[in-house]
């Protein structure tokens, strides 16, 4: 059976590689289609062009960016507004024209909580992409973004409860994290065959490693940890079109 056709949907560059890496670089490494939307950042900044390079090390295809500022971060977009201040009809618009001209068979994006820090633009992503997901679907809305299209299942990129402590030993518990119950992972992922790639998809956000962000401790990291950080993904199975999603789809 071919390997599914996969449309990741994240927040900022570098979210793709940290969230669902693993993933992305096993479905394109498979010959599946595989693409990543980002909702912040210009085209035309230095992070731009980090993620460029991340995808092309995942196989991902070439930047697809709803061009929206990040939360924190006004001068990231030039001119536009901040992701969660734009006009939601805006958004949907951008993100469902998207989604019909990829055609994918499964779409992943953040958790409801937004991951593990839980940020505002990781949280708005994950409400407009299980909305977007749907809307997709029906031919009445946005008629001009192109012929309707539904995703056989969406999966949220998520960290069990039980995982969270050992998590925190590695990267340090310098903020609230956030998981979910086990009970509600539907797909463990071990990503341990496409490690080399996700690590330096990570690490190809520069701006990042030099600013301390999380691409950066995981450059200051010795190779076990970073194996024990990054070798294993888990996801909830979200359904918003039951009739059409017969399996999961992201299995162990």
């Amino acid at each position: 059976m071919p390997v599914p056709s996969l449309l990741g949907v994240f927040a900022h560059p570098d979210d793709e590689s940290l969230s669902a890496g693993g993933v992305l670089a096993r479905h394109a490494s498979a010959g599946a289609r595989t693409a990543v939307v980002t909702a912040t950042w210009g085209a035309d900044t230095m992070r731009a062009a980090e993620l460029a390079d991340a995808l092309g090390i995942l196989g991902a295809g070439e930047p697809r960016m709803l061009g929206y500022a990040d939360a924190r971060v006004p001068s990231s977009a030039p001119g536009a507004p901040r992701f969660c201040d734009a006009p939601l009809d805006e958004v949907m618009h951008r993100l469902v024209a998207h989604i019909r001209e990829f055609r994918p068979d499964v779409m992943v994006t953040h958790d409801a909580y937004g991951g593990l820090p839980g940020h505002p633009d990781h949280v708005h992503t994950h409400r407009v992409t299980v909305l977007a997901a749907q809307a997709a679907a029906l031919g009445g809305l946005y008629p001009d973004a192109g012929p309707p299209w539904q995703p056989r299942s969406l999966c949220l990129a998520t960290h069990p409860e039980s995982a969270v402590p050992a998590l925190k030993d590695v990267i340090g518990a310098r903020r609230a994290v956030y998981g979910v119950p086990d009970e509600q992972v539907t797909a463990t992922v071990d990503v341990r065959p496409w490690l080399r790639q996700k690590t330096a998809a990570v690490l190809a956000h520069r701006s990042e490693v030099e600013r301390g962000g999380l691409p950066g401790l995981i450059a200051g990291l010795p190779a076990d940890a970073r194996e024990r950080l990054l070798s294993t993904e888990w996801y909830v199975r979200h359904d918003p079109f039951p009739a059409a999603a017969a399996r999961t789809e992201l299995t162990a």
